[in-house]
């Protein structure tokens, strides 16, 4: 294969889809993470806002802006940033 047809190639598959371009299938699974994403940050928020300072590892507002952050961001939330065990009581 020469360097032009390498090119050529590279070039048409660098090059990101549009909305109209994607397959029903490619659109229907970015809606559903985009969905998921979105529940994770309004449920990371809200256990923020509800869940005493005492029961969180570090400063609620690092946390807020952390689950700012796709998927990493809520998942590392409620992952480290919540403290577990006797000393944490439960959100009701």
């Amino acid at each position: 294969m020469g360097k032009n047809m390498h090119k050529k190639m590279h070039m048409r598959h660098s090059r990101k889809k549009t909305w109209q371009e994607l397959s029903p299938r490619a659109k229907f699974g970015t809606i559903a993470g985009a969905l998921v994403q979105l529940a994770l940050l309004v449920a990371a928020q809200r256990d923020i806002s509800r869940r005493p300072a005492v029961e969180i590892r570090g400063s609620k507002a690092l946390w807020r802006a952390a689950t700012l952050v796709n998927f990493i961001g809520p998942g590392c939330y409620f992952t480290f940033g919540v403290k577990r065990g006797p000393a944490a009581k439960p959100v009701s």
